[in-house]
């Protein structure tokens, strides 16, 4: 925790938002990080005290950096480096609910249907 500021890209991955640095500058120039409210370049410094709204797949989520990483560390490591806001925290909990929610509700279980299903579906739209 030596560096004042660092790239935004570097950060999230340092964070372990993404996978690998390119991921991250991809979702920095896909307009799907924000500073402030704002859409910025992954070169843009952030440092302690900056707001990220941060959208990964259908989950979003509203940070404040609390430190800057001089490596990227185990995860224990990673999740100390930012605080969540109660309020995103809320809404991202929802949302994960509302898709596990969704999952479940496929009759399959989430599994590719089988011969049998797909002969037994063919035979139920043709008897209509």
């Amino acid at each position: 925790m030596t560096m004042e500021r660092i790239r935004l890209d570097k950060w999230l991955w340092m964070a372990r938002f993404h996978k690998t640095r390119t991921l991250a500058a991809e979702a920095v120039d896909g307009g799907r990080v924000q500073v402030g409210g704002e859409r910025v370049r992954r070169s843009r410094l952030v440092g302690v005290g900056d707001e990220l709204r941060i959208r990964n797949g259908a989950l979003e989520w509203v940070v404040t950096i609390q430190g800057i990483p001089s490596r990227r560390g185990p995860p224990a490591e990673a999740a100390a480096l930012y605080e969540e806001s109660a309020e995103g925290r809320v809404q991202r909990e929802q949302r994960a609910a509302e898709l596990k929610a969704a999952h479940a509700a496929n009759p399959w279980g989430g599994q590719k249907p089988t011969k049998q299903d797909r002969r037994n579906l063919r035979r139920l739209k043709n008897s209509e």
